[in-house]
This record gives C-alpha cells, sequence and structure tokens, in this order.
C-alpha cells in the first residue's frame, strides 16, 4: 500500500490547468506542423500560419491560448494500493482548480447553477471522472474544454441493424453540422457502444489521446483512419474558410453493449485541444 497525499493531487493539477491553457501539447504541435505543410487551401495554408504564430505568442508571453480557458475536465486513474490521505479526493481536485485559474489569471466560465446563471469566480466545480485501476500510481488527465466546440457535440442513439456504416454517417453529420463553429482544424472524438451516457464518456476521454494515436483493435483503426480522410474531403478547412485539413485526428474508443442499442457519442475539440496527462 503506498500512501498519496491529496495536497500532492491539488499541487499537479494547479499546475496543470496553467499549463494546459499556454502551451500546446507534443502531439497536437507535431499534427498541426504536418497539417502546414500538406494543406491544399493557400487561404487554409494562412490560417495556419496565423494559428501556430498565435500559439507562440502565447507561450513565449503566458497568455491562455484561447480566451475560452474552458471547463475542467479531471480523468483520475486510481490505483487500488494507493492510500489517499489528507482530505477528499474531490476536493482536492477543485482545489487545484481553483488555484490554477486563480493564479494563472485564466477566464473563469463556470456557473454555479445552469439557469440562475451566478459566477462561481474561480472556474470550479471541476468536472471529474474517476477510476480504480490496478497498481499504486495516480494518473491524472486535464482537460479543459471550451464550450464552442463543446456546443457542436453530439449523441445518437442508433439501431443495431445501421451498424458500421450508421456509426459513419454519424460521425460525418456531426462534424458537417458544426462546420466552423467548433474552431477548426479540429479533432473528433468518438465513443461507440455501452450506454448513452458511457459514450459520451468514452468520446471526451478519446480526445486525451496522442493526436495521431490509432486503437489497437483493427476494425477500429481503419475507422479512424477512414473518418478522417472523408472529414478532411468536405473542404471546411481551418477555420472553416475552406481548404484540405478539417480536422486533425479522429480518435475512436468502444465498449460492449445492450443487444437492443448501437450508442454513438461524438465530442468535437478546436484546434488545440488541450490536454496534459501526469502520473504520480
Amino acid at each position: 500500500m503506498r500512501t498519496v497525499q491529496v495536497s500532492e493531487i491539488t499541487e499537479n493539477i494547479k499546475e496543470m490547468c496553467i499549463e494546459a491553457n499556454h502551451y500546446l501539447s507534443e502531439d497536437m504541435e507535431a499534427v498541426m506542423n504536418r497539417a502546414a505543410k500538406t494543406e491544399a487551401a493557400p487561404l487554409g495554408r494562412q490560417i495556419l500560419a496565423q494559428l501556430r504564430e498565435n500559439l507562440e505568442i502565447a507561450a513565449k508571453d503566458m497568455i491562455p491560448i484561447c480566451q475560452d480557458t474552458g471547463m475542467a475536465v479531471v480523468f483520475l486513474e486510481i490505483g487500488q494500493d494507493v492510500h489517499l490521505e489528507g482530505g477528499l479526493l474531490e476536493d482536492a481536485v477543485n482545489e487545484g482548480v481553483c488555484q490554477g485559474y486563480t493564479e494563472g489569471y485564466l477566464r473563469k466560465s463556470v456557473v454555479g447553477d445552469p439557469i440562475l446563471r451566478e459566477n462561481t469566480k474561480d472556474n470550479t466545480p471541476a468536472v471529474i471522472h474517476t477510476r480504480i485501476v490496478a497498481g499504486d500510481k495516480v494518473k491524472i488527465k486535464v482537460a479543459p474544454k471550451g464550450f464552442g466546440s463543446e456546443n457542436m457535440s453530439r449523441v445518437f442513439m442508433l439501431k443495431p441493424a445501421d451498424g458500421l456504416e450508421g456509426v459513419k454517417n454519424a460521425i460525418l453529420t456531426a462534424v458537417k453540422d458544426a462546420g466552423p463553429n467548433a474552431c477548426p482544424p479540429m479533432v473528433v472524438g468518438v465513443g461507440v457502444g455501452g450506454t448513452f451516457e458511457k459514450c459520451a464518456l468514452m468520446a471526451k476521454e478519446a480526445l486525451t489521446r496522442d493526436a495521431g494515436s490509432h486503437s489497437s483493435i483493427p476494425w477500429v483503426k481503419e475507422l479512424e483512419e477512414e473518418m478522417l480522410e472523408k472529414i478532411n474531403c468536405l473542404g471546411i478547412g481551418p477555420g472553416g474558410l475552406g481548404g484540405s485539413t478539417t480536422a486533425f485526428a479522429v480518435n475512436v474508443n468502444t465498449y460492449p453493449t445492450h443487444i437492443a442499442g448501437l450508442p454513438v457519442a461524438v465530442n468535437i475539440c478546436c484546434h488545440v485541444n488541450r490536454h496534459v496527462v501526469r502520473e504520480i
């Protein structure tokens, strides 16, 4: 049994919130640089150059890479041989978000009630997803999610007879409907299977996987590659102004499901796809 102080989780999440909002992750930098070389449209190349310049200025001057610094989504994988000490885990996570957004001078975008709309003034509470896994480590994923792209996300409760073609149509429908509103080039997270809420959770977590990586399941890998190609043929392009780079990546997660259903969720993220992963 390994003891971990929750204050250590707080400190890491504080740092991760600041890092995610100021620096592009290595995987996203790689796919953006690749797109800058392969984008076919002159205007598309110009937009990509402007996006890269913005990111360089943000990193150099410690300015947020987007004015929407997002609602903090936190995934925790806690080893079952870990004993957490020093307070409640949820409180520790929210304290980390509070410190990160306050000390990092990040925009506070969270309201405490969805109808009354009073700002909580520290960007809490976070949306927290916790899973118990083997081992004695704690893996933390922090993914601040802006709502320009979040609002473009969809859940489709398909029939089993819709099959793989139905899944493909759902993904393309969501991307077409999003158009320029998701600040393309986008990363498309997809969840297939499970239940209504499980497929949405899988789609969200898929966005934290390295852009350019692929599922180890052959048919899923083929789906990711085919969907990226088809999405990039839609012509939406960088900034929605046309071009051959509408998406940087399509990441698909799957899970067993009921004999009577085929749930599909599409969670779209903008061109920065903020995410930081650490293990303690």
